[in-house]
């Protein structure tokens, strides 16, 4: 068997550090939390589903074979009001920033919590981004 690397999905980790997060954390804004990868289709101004976080993986990692892959994933907060939209998104980089696990080695900030408001819906944002390091694993492949 020769030994081959493969890195975790980073975009899944991410969604797995704030889910757990979130849920440990009391704060009234980061109650009722739906965490996903694509904005849902049926959301509109008049049933938004706030709040929700989107965790979008930006590009193809980049990849130093056989130590590590840099994952750019890019966190957006849509909720009720600005306040909460910006207080949350704090919440998901902090979570993120010291987090360290099976997939995610470390996590570096990279584009800070920016306010703002959706365009199609109105409704009020807050994006930023990280910089994902993903561990390497391992795995046997048959020889023939």
């Amino acid at each position: 068997m020769k030994p081959l690397v493969v890195f975790g999905d980073a975009q899944a980790a991410a969604i797995g550090v704030l889910r757990a997060g979130f849920a440990a954390h009391p704060q009234p804004y980061a109650t009722g939390v739906t965490i996903g990868t694509r904005v849902p289709g049926d959301r509109s101004p008049e049933t938004p589903r706030l709040p929700f976080v989107l965790v979008a993986l930006d590009g193809t990692p980049r990849v130093e074979y056989p130590v590590n892959a840099r994952a750019a994933l890019r966190i957006t907060v849509w909720h009720r009001t600005e306040a909460d939209a910006h207080d949350l998104a704090q919440l998901a980089m902090s979570l993120l920033l010291v987090h360290t696990g099976a997939v995610l080695r470390s996590v570096r900030p990279g584009a800070g919590v920016a306010k703002t408001v959706d365009p199609t819906t109105g409704i009020d944002l807050a994006t930023f981004t990280v910089a994902a390091n993903v561990r390497p694993v391992a795995v046997e492949t048959p020889t023939t």
